[in-house]
Formats: C-alpha cells, structure tokens, sequence
C-alpha cells in the first residue's frame, strides 16, 4: 500500500518531449566521483580538481602539454606493424591491428615528434594506450630508435612518455628484441652527453618497465602510476603474501629508490625545463 497519493493532475511531459543530455559534456572522476564539463577536465589537463586523479592521456594530450603552443613536426608517421609470424589465437593479429587503427585512430601504439618546449629544441616519444594496451611491437622500438637518431643528429633531449601493458606478444621475440635496441641507443645518447628523460605514466609494465622506461638520466612518474615489471596480483600470487599498501605505485617507488621525483601534469613542463637548464646551462 503506498504511502502518498497524488491529489492533483500536475505537468506532465510526453516521453517524446523529454530532452536527454547529450553524450560527452560530462566527465565524472573514477576515484572520487566529482562531475565536471569536459572542457574543464581538459581545462584542468585531465586531471581532477577535487582529489587530483590523472587520466589516462596519449599522445595527442601530452605533446599539447609540452610543446610551446601545441606545435611540432611528427617523425614517422606512416609506420604500421606487419604479420612476420601469421599469428593468431582467438583472431588474426592482422585483425587486431585493423580493429586497434580504427578504435584509436593510430597507425600504432606511439608516436614521435619534435619540436620546442619553452623555447628549447626536444624530441619526445610517447606511448598511446589506446592501441593494443600500448603494447611495445616492432614499430615502437623502432620508431624509439629513429627519434632517438633524431636527438644525435641535432643535440635535442629526448624525452620518452611510457604507457604501456609490456611487449606484445604476437610479435613474440621481434618484440623482444626492441628491448635491447632501444637500450643501445640510449647507451649512444649518452656517449654524446644528451639528457635522457624517461616519464612513466600509468601504466607501466613488463618488458618496456625492464628496459627504456628505467634508463633515464632522471626517471620521474605521475602521481599514484602503476609502475612495475609483474603486476601486483601475479606477484601476490608467486610469493603468496599480501603486499604493502599501494605497492607499485609511483609514491612507493619514489620511497624504495626507484624514482626521482613524482610530478603532477600541470607542473610537467616547467619541471622539465628546469631540469634541462641545470644539466644543459640555461
């Protein structure tokens, strides 16, 4: 038995006439809950104003960021995976990519450019996870290389963004293999005495975590990143004891040695120049 009873014919709007807010003005923080107009959280660099959660951003986002007025010159932009192996599980690889270009737009999970920050020549490489999970494929590492190429041929510091779920797996060990190329170029920047700067974004795992992303002169990560080789559940599950309260994440890192510095994105650009004027003269 209800309680109320309506006593009177109020307004009433025919369902036809009802107005649904449209898709896309709104975003709502995963951790906190707060709503604000997209263009606020884009206003804010996709982060919350309210607990200062980081979205995840790829690398349209971040070269907008760092590059002085948005601006830069793209390296290798047609360059796409291939098949070597024919490799296939639930579907084609060949398919997975297909449906990856579509869904993100890319022609794979990074992409290069360069340009200036704050008045200063700098390459930059950054991972998109919104392509296969940022998987590190033949592409990425060679794409890595090129831009690192980019940095001796001209002097810039290079700057590398990781995002990324690990090697991919259907390209097995040409996947592998960018590990160790990637690293000799690094080996090479150094040789020359040009900065290396690995920012590591959540997340970032398995075989880019075991090489370019723990190479840096200085490594530095966004607050609360998932940083690590396994993730916490396969590590629980190996060693059979509960972790430490937010293991893996950028904050413990920080504490345990592995980080430099932890910076928040609208502090990212200055944070940077600084660090290039002091190792490279202002």
């Amino acid at each position: 038995m209800g309680w109320f009873k309506r006593t009177e014919v109020g307004i009433t709007t025919e369902t036809k006439d009802k107005k649904e807010t449209p898709d896309g003005l709104w975003h709502k923080c995963p951790k906190c809950k707060v709503i604000v107009s997209v263009d606020d959280h884009a206003a804010e660099l996709w982060t919350c104003g309210n607990c200062g959660h980081h979205d995840r951003i790829n690398a349209r986002e971040y070269f907008h960021i760092l590059f002085d007025e948005g601006v830069f010159t793209e390296l290798d932009p047609g360059m796409e995976s291939k098949d070597p192996l024919k490799f296939k599980d639930t579907k084609p690889y060949v398919d997975r990519l297909k449906a990856g270009q579509k869904k993100s737009g890319l022609k794979d999970a990074i992409t290069t450019g360069y340009g200036k920050m704050n008045g200063k020549p700098i390459v930059v490489a950054c991972m998109n996870f919104n392509f296969i999970g940022g998987s590190m494929g033949s592409v990425v590492g060679e794409k890595i290389a090129r831009a690192m190429d980019q940095s001796l041929e001209t002097g810039a510091p290079f700057i590398m963004i990781s995002k990324s779920g690990g090697a991919r797996m259907m390209e097995a060990a040409f996947s592998l293999m960018q590990m160790a190329k990637t690293s000799a170029k690094i080996a090479l920047l150094d040789d020359k005495k040009i900065p290396y700067i690995s920012f590591l974004t959540d997340p970032t795992t398995g075989g880019v975590t075991a090489s370019y992303a723990m190479l840096g002169d200085i490594n530095i990560a966004e607050p609360n990143a998932l940083i690590g080789f396994a993730g916490p559940r396969v590590v629980k599950e190996t060693i059979g004891k509960d972790l430490p309260e937010g293991f893996q994440r950028s904050e413990f890192l920080l504490e345990h040695g592995f980080l430099d510095f932890i910076v928040e994105r609208k502090s990212l650009k200055t944070k940077l120049t600084q660090y290039l004027d002091m190792v490279m003269g202002a």
